[in-house]
């Protein structure tokens, strides 16, 4: 293969350097660490549609113009605006006056409880899929509480998440329809502790009267009920929240690019989303992956790449409880006629990268598979064939490639929208490796495309 008149030798040797030079401005000269304490410390937690997120999207687009790209813009997308309002309180009562409290979290986008509280008797299961077998008449009038756990023995701890999510997302709903007055659910994490994760959840087609309150509990709390539980079926919850949801408000996407020299009408998209659950101030859900795509283009900058195809960063807005700035961005491209050829995000937390995966066809994985042996020296090698990114999906109908990076996965779900996703909990190293992983792949799909672009052969 030639590249520009250069054999594939000197080629592969360009590349091994290119790399060595972003891996060195990543960790030596990098910006991410300082982005994601501003983020984390002076704005926190940035529900969408919340003055903290109405300050990232101010902050990031700030940061962006300072680097001195091509153009920054903010893209206009209209957001939910959920309040979470009071602390809530729950506690399980063995008998009158006798009561052990537990920690709860409501989960996002839920309705409140009376101004009272509620207090019932409990039935636990172990997914929807039990309520049927239940019926109404042992459930109407209870509160559901939904108690599988993730899957300890499944290695992918993402994996282990999605076999247990939909009692989070759909619980509510489907439990409002046995005539349940709530619903608690264990929190999606593989810990045992007494952190809360929240996370969003779904009516479906249901009546604002005939919604129910629904919380996460603890995975010690859950513990402590279903213990509770099996020695006294008498036992009554009690669950008050307070929390509401407001009008729709104007929000933005935050995009910034480098043009590019020789094929402009080309876009590589590198991103993640801007947005955060309250509970902590987002530092791996998904601070990380904002400050380490705005690094994308300042380390190209650093080295002194000039890509040969236009490469944007964009921060979406609201991947968390409605993906609206993921849906938006898609939206426009499409009315723009822009041509996508790669999009990578990056929303698994901080963590040590791992590998990359991608949503491909064969022949676009064989050509990535040739790059593989550049990561090799940096651990970063594990490419495989699969899912890639919320936000970056609407994009898929367009017929790129599109890509994931996929840190160490063992610890993300002590942090995944709980109280502990913090600053602190960010290692600054890890971090910036992530950064330097993905902008060396940005650089090589930049610099040869794929088999199955548009590009000419004296392209590839």
């Amino acid at each position: 293969m030639i590249f520009a008149g250069i054999g594939i030798g000197s080629a592969q040797q360009a590349d091994v350097q290119m790399l060595r030079e972003i891996y060195t401005a990543s960790l030596k000269e990098g910006k991410s660490y300082d982005w994601l304490n501003h983020l984390s410390n002076q704005i926190g937690g940035r529900l969408s549609g919340s003055v903290q997120a109405e300050q990232a999207v101010t902050y990031t687009k700030k940061e962006l113009d300072v680097l001195g790209l091509d153009r920054v813009w903010l893209q206009p997308v209209m957001v939910p605006k959920w309040v979470r309002g009071t602390p809530e309180f729950a506690y399980i009562e063995s008998e009158p006056g006798e009561t052990n409290n537990v920690p709860v979290c409501a989960l996002g986008g839920s309705v409140a409880t009376p101004a009272g509280g509620i207090k019932a008797s409990v039935i636990e299961v172990q997914g929807v899929e039990d309520l049927a077998k239940l019926g109404k008449s042992q459930i109407e009038g209870k509160i559901v509480f939904y108690n599988r756990p993730m899957d300890p023995t499944l290695i992918n701890t993402f994996e282990a998440y999605s076999g247990c999510v939909d009692q989070r997302y759909s619980g509510a709903e489907e439990a409002a329809k046995f005539g349940a007055v709530g619903v608690v659910v264990r929190s999606m994490n593989l810990s045992i502790d007494d952190h809360p994760h929240t996370g969003s959840m779904s009516y479906g087609e249901l009546e604002l009267t005939e919604r129910i309150p629904a919380a996460a509990i603890s995975t010690k709390g859950a513990d402590l009920l279903s213990t509770t539980l099996k020695l006294n079926p008498e036992i009554k919850f009690f669950l008050r929240q307070n929390c509401r949801q407001l009008p729709d408000v104007q929000s933005y996407n935050v995009i910034g690019e480098i043009r590019g020299s020789e094929f402009p009408e080309e876009v590589i998209v590198v991103g993640g989303h801007l947005d955060s659950w309250d509970l902590g101030d987002g530092s791996h859900d998904d601070g990380a992956g904002c400050v380490q795509s705005m690094e994308v283009l300042n380390l190209l900058k650093k080295v002194g790449y000039q890509p040969r195809r236009t490469i944007r960063v964009v921060l979406f807005m609201n991947e968390e409880n409605g993906l609206r700035g993921g849906r938006k961005y898609a939206e426009i491209a499409k009315e723009k006629n822009e041509k996508h050829l790669f999009a990578l995000e990056s929303d698994a937390g901080g963590f040590t990268p791992r590998g990359f995966s991608f949503d491909c066809t064969q022949e676009e994985f064989n050509r990535i598979l040739t790059w593989k042996n550049l990561f090799e020296p940096y651990l970063v090698h594990q490419f495989i064939r699969g899912g890639s990114g919320a936000d970056i999906g609407p994009l898929k109908d367009q017929g790129l490639v599109l890509s994931g990076l996929r840190p160490d996965s063992q610890r993300y779900f002590d942090y995944h929208h709980a109280e502990t996703d913090t600053f602190k909990a960010v290692s600054k190293r890890e971090l910036e490796l992530g950064a330097a992983a993905m902008t060396s792949l940005v650089y090589l799909v930049d610099r040869y495309g794929f088999i199955s672009s548009s590009a000419l052969p004296d392209r590839q």
